[in-house]
């Protein structure tokens, strides 16, 4: 039995995702970013262990999330599921960039990272600009193509670990619509599976998946320049260091 802790699995992928780990009889803990989020995730994940909360869209709270999942031990897996969309270049900053940097950099490292990632992040920019990182406002594509950054920069500098990041498709939740085409139970399933499968295929580092398989990823995302100045801006903006071991 492995211990797992997804962000934002209150509901949509992450929510699918620990009900098809706890039926597999992992424990698993839930996060919600309220009281109210985190009473109907309890409901809905029957046999999960229990739910942290914390909104990521404030640092300081993400900071404290990190302290209170570290109090729980140290997981076998961590997926960073949260994220969000229809916002503003503010909100989404924090929640899919800062977010996962910082739970990255203050948890008990697991044995297996697991980060949420998007074909949309082909769009984003490269061009990592000070400015737009000290203001705090990009787009989901480029927030995306920062959390590949970080996987590629995990993978490389804690070998010990197997960090890979999952495009889970456009799929039919309250974020990519009810009419969006991709395969549901694909996408999170690969979450399950890489967070807690032994087979050899998971056994590896800095991949990106699409439903099981290595899929095609900006090239950029491999630039080792690129991710050493990707983590130096998070350090700049939060005060957290990335540990190198």
């Amino acid at each position: 039995m492995a211990s797992i802790f997804i962000t934002g699995s209150a509901d949509g992928l992450g929510k699918l995702a620990a009900k098809e780990l706890v039926n597999q009889g992992h424990q698993v803990v839930l996060h919600a970013r309220n009281k109210d989020r985190a009473k109907d995730a309890l409901t809905s994940v029957p046999g999960a262990a229990e739910v942290l909360i914390a909104d990521l869209s404030d640092v300081e709270a993400t900071k404290r999330l990190a302290a209170e999942a570290n109090a729980l031990g140290t997981f076998d897996a961590v997926i960073h599921n949260a994220g969000v969309y229809q916002t503003s270049g503010r909100v989404i900053f924090a929640v899919n960039t800062l977010a996962p940097y910082l739970l990255t950099c203050l948890m008990n490292k697991p044995k297996r990272l697991i980060y949420l990632g998007s074909d949309m992040h082909l769009s984003g920019d490269p061009d990592l600009k000070q400015s737009v990182f000290e203001k705090g406002s990009v787009s989901y594509s480029d927030s995306k193509l920062h959390v590949l950054l970080l996987t590629m920069a995990v993978a490389r500098k804690w070998p010990d670990v197997y960090a890979n990041a999952v495009d889970p498709g456009w799929v039919p939740t309250k974020m990519g619509g009810a009419g969006a085409p991709d395969n549901l139970e694909k996408g999170f399933q690969t979450q399950a599976w890489l967070a807690a499968s032994e087979e050899d295929q998971v056994k590896v580092s800095g991949r990106y998946f699409y439903h099981k398989r290595a899929a095609r990823y900006l090239p950029e995302a491999g630039d080792v320049a690129l991710q050493e100045q990707f983590l130096e801006l998070c350090e700049e903006v939060t005060g957290v260091h990335f540990p190198s071991v």
